[in-house]
């Protein structure tokens, strides 16, 4: 879907992004991570040519970026950003619509996409279609402003920090929210954080950038058991390594017949996340519900052997 080579830019004397090269494949979500100042926003930026490469070339679906009209090709991909930004005095609809109308859909059309994101998005179009961004909650805000970035049915979605302004607990929701949305839809993700959690936690991919380079791209599990550079076992941590590898498991694959007392926890949460609310609430086991069903049960012993590092 997305090859980047051999890209550069360069701004004075400084090289921001140094020759990076990767490839994102169709319907992967890519993280890239780093540091302040590590180039991951502007490699981000030059995708969908906000940023101009110095050199090096990038290409969707196998064709250059540069061919063509950059405001084109910029309505061919959503662009989510930390803080939502959207617009204050357009209604929560009005701001869905904005690249349907840019792209001249017809009003039954966009009306329709409108209502779509918002049930894929869990928020009623009877009561949000019409409220004003003041009038919704910070999540509430970030789910409106990815809903919009996908609002013209882009193949790629540039995710610029989207959760750095929420606070801790609507951040972790809103974590699972993209990935079970990106598991419906298909879009193919290119997110950047400076969290490692979270580009281990949503990424197929993840990218690790230092001063402009590319220190190492691969899958979570690899990063974690096979660090490329000192850097990446320094991003990592030796002490949080155990607890990087839990975040990788979800509690659905962990789960044996049995039974267990206490509130259930879901398949779909993770074994780091288990662990944390088994230790809380003083268990040593505790109920699997996937679909609103019981399917096992998930115990302390069995969550803390997956935090062992593969080979």
């Amino acid at each position: 879907m997305i090859e980047i080579e051999n890209v550069t830019k360069t701004y004075g004397e400084t090289d921001v992004v140094d020759r990076v090269s990767l490839t994102v494949e169709t319907g992967q979500i890519a993280v890239i991570v780093g540091t302040s100042g590590s180039g991951k926003t502007t490699l981000l930026r030059m995708i969908n040519r906000l940023v101009e490469p110095t050199s090096g070339s990038i290409r969707i679906d196998g064709r250059d970026t540069r061919d063509g009209e950059a405001h084109e090709l910029r309505r061919q991909i959503g662009y989510a950003i930390q803080g939502h930004g959207l617009f204050p005095h357009r209604s929560v609809a009005q701001n869905i619509a904005t690249v349907p109308d840019l792209l001249e859909w017809d009003k039954a059309r966009v009306s329709a996409r409108v209502d779509e994101l918002l049930d894929l998005f869990q928020l009623d179009p009877g009561e949000y279609r019409d409220r004003m961004p003041f009038e919704l909650s910070g999540g509430q805000q970030q789910r409106v402003g990815v809903a919009r970035a996908l609002a013209g049915e882009p193949g790629v979605l540039l995710m610029d920090e989207p959760f750095g302004a929420l606070d801790p607990v609507i951040r972790q929701k809103a974590q699972a929210d993209l990935k079970a949305i990106q598991r419906r839809i298909g879009t193919t993700i290119v997110l950047v954080t400076h969290d490692m959690d979270e580009a281990i936690g949503l990424g197929d991919r993840v990218a690790i950038m230092n001063e402009g380079r590319l220190e190492q791209y691969d899958t979570p599990e690899a990063i974690i058991a096979h660090p490329a550079t000192p850097f990446c076992a320094a991003l990592i941590g030796a002490a949080e390594r155990p607890y990087r590898l839990l975040s990788l498991v979800e509690v659905g694959d962990v789960a044996e017949p049995g039974e267990a007392e206490g509130a259930p926890i879901s398949g779909d949460a993770t074994a780091r996340d288990a662990v944390s609310e088994l230790i809380w609430t003083r268990r040593r086991a505790a109920p699997v519900e996937q679909d609103g069903a019981v399917i096992g049960r998930v115990t302390l012993e069995a969550l803390l052997g997956r935090g062992a590092a593969p080979s």
